[in-house]
């Protein structure tokens, strides 16, 4: 199943040198003699896979000047979860993103923006020039629409991570090839909301479904991931913040919501593993749960460098494990992303997944509680911390980030029925998620109950602040958690702003380069 990664990484050494020509203008002058074009790169079924596998890379990406993983923004934002690390000032980007003290020069910030535009200008040199090479039997009309329909998703899927994180940025679909082509204004939500949309239906219409790619394939992109992400997309635009910044038609997009949903769940392609637990292994990686997932191995090079693409291994494994040797048996991490007491007891007594969401250490196996313990919340992220088994190197964990699991579409598609009106059929699936853990149904659906469950079912993988912040009223919202937290916490926290805190400055380095408007709050 993990074939793909080697492929996927090695494109990081032979691909990158094609892609980044963003912000370096010195190769885009006449071609000198003997000089290579791209299109001359472009002529075989080898070349064109090579280039679709490096549109994958950037989603493996989270070390380059500091760590760089959105479950810094997804889960420590929130009130999920606290920094962690070794001491406040460990890690001082993120100190700031979750004390709402960000400014426009976070580094997280501007790395997280970097990653995921090399990622999109990997896809639109794909989306250029794979349609001009001609099918042959060596490359048929089939494998160059599959080839296609990922680079498409792949982009819809770099755009949306951007932005809910920034708002509205630079919408570019061309390779920029030339000087005249470098400064791009920045897009409206409604344009980054409509190219996402187009780009995803596009890549439905083209990919094979999960069960058609074959074992060295698994892990790529499907029609049933882009389907998920459709029911995703239409579900932001209609929820009450993000519909308000488009003044769409929030009641259709429901519908539309509703309407993908379906068709996933029509295909048969996906089900709920019996075991919860097992999503967050390596043996159940792209499994029957798996809608997509980002894909990593251990491997024999890689390291700490100046850049992305150092390793094809997973940073979040060391990142988030306990820093006692004691306790991970001589394996120590560096202990961020510390669970909150609220979210803690947020569990329903004997639901099991608290505990494979959150470790609670033994107190006699912290070697310095003084570390360990992070403003007051002893507890660690128990599904990418990977306790009882050894880590090879620092940054080359080898479990998959899960980015989409069907029971995240599950309750999207709950969350899409009661929008709709349908709150029996919104029932069955909440209580379908809820009945794979044991759990009894609900008495009713409704706002609270789909709530409560997403923060459960979804516990420390990277969802909760942009659950927040889409449900609108976010501001209320941390007040409250806020106040439920220790007084230490509390000492470090800034004021939360409603209309500001939802989103995130433009980095002012990319604003230097492309002269844009910054977000409000951020001057």
């Amino acid at each position: 199943m993990k074939n793909i990664v080697k492929k996927i990484a090695l494109c990081t050494l032979y691909i990158v040198p094609l892609f980044l020509f963003v912000g370096c203008k010195d190769w885009l002058t006449a071609p000198e003699p003997g000089q290579v074009k791209l299109e001359d790169f472009f002529t075989s079924k080898a070349a064109a896979r090579q280039c679709v596998n490096g549109c994958y890379t950037p989603l493996m990406w989270e070390f380059k000047r500091t760590y760089s993983c959105e479950w810094f923004i997804g889960d420590v934002v929130s009130d999920d979860a606290l920094k962690g690390g070794q001491n406040t000032t460990d890690m001082g980007a993120a100190y700031d993103m979750e004390n709402w003290k960000t400014t426009p020069r976070n580094e997280l910030l501007h790395d997280f923006y970097q990653s995921n535009y090399i990622g999109i200008s990997r896809c639109n040199l794909a989306l250029t020039y794979i349609p001009a090479m001609k099918p042959d039997t060596a490359f048929s009309v089939k494998e160059r629409e599959e080839m296609l329909g990922e680079a498409h998703f792949l982009r819809a899927y770099y755009y949306f991570r951007l932005l809910r994180v920034f708002d509205g940025t630079p919408l570019v679909t061309t390779v920029l090839d030339s000087n005249d082509k470098w400064l791009q204004p920045r897009a409206t939500t409604s344009a980054v909301f409509d190219r996402i949309i187009s780009d995803l239906k596009e890549a439905q219409r083209l990919l094979p479904t999960a069960s058609q790619w074959d074992a060295d394939n698994k892990g790529r992109a499907t029609k049933g991931a882009a389907e998920a992400m459709l029911l995703k997309t239409y579900l932001y635009m209609a929820s009450p913040y993000w519909n308000a910044k488009i003044s769409g038609d929030a009641a259709g997009y429901a519908k539309e919501a509703k309407a993908w949903g379906d068709s996933i769940i029509a295909s048969g392609e996906y089900s709920l593993c019996p075991n919860y637990a097992d999503n967050f292994t390596v043996e159940g990686e792209n499994g029957q749960e798996s809608v997509f997932e980002i894909q990593y191995k251990e491997v024999a090079w890689g390291d700490y460098g100046e850049g992305f693409g150092y390793t094809a291994g997973n940073f979040t494994q060391r990142l988030v494990r306990s820093r006692s040797a004691t306790m991970t048996d001589g394996d120590a991490g560096w202990g961020f992303n510390h669970p909150t007491q609220n979210l803690y007891d947020e569990f329903e007594a004997g639901d099991p997944r608290r505990d494979v969401a959150i470790l609670n250490p033994d107190p006699a196996k912290m070697d310095n509680p003084t570390e360990e313990i992070y403003l007051g919340s002893p507890y660690l992220n128990n599904k990418y911390g990977w306790y009882g088994n050894k880590i090879a190197h620092d940054s080359r964990g080898p479990l998959n980030n899960k980015q989409i699991r069907y029971a995240d579409v599950l309750l999207m598609y709950a969350e899409a029925c009661l929008l709709t009106g349908d709150a029996g059929t919104a029932k069955t699936y909440i209580d379908q998620v809820r009945s794979r853990v044991g759990l009894p149904g609900v008495p009713a659906a409704d706002e609270t109950a789909l709530r409560h469950e997403r923060r459960c079912e979804l516990a420390m993988e990277g969802h909760r602040w942009f659950d927040l912040v889409r449900w609108g009223g976010t501001k209320a919202h941390m007040d409250a958690y806020a106040a439920t937290e220790t007084e230490e916490a509390r000492s470090h926290m800034g004021t939360f702003r409603e209309g500001v805190h939802e989103i995130f400055p433009i980095p002012v380095e990319e604003i230097e380069l492309n002269p844009m408007e910054q977000n409000p709050g951020y001057n």
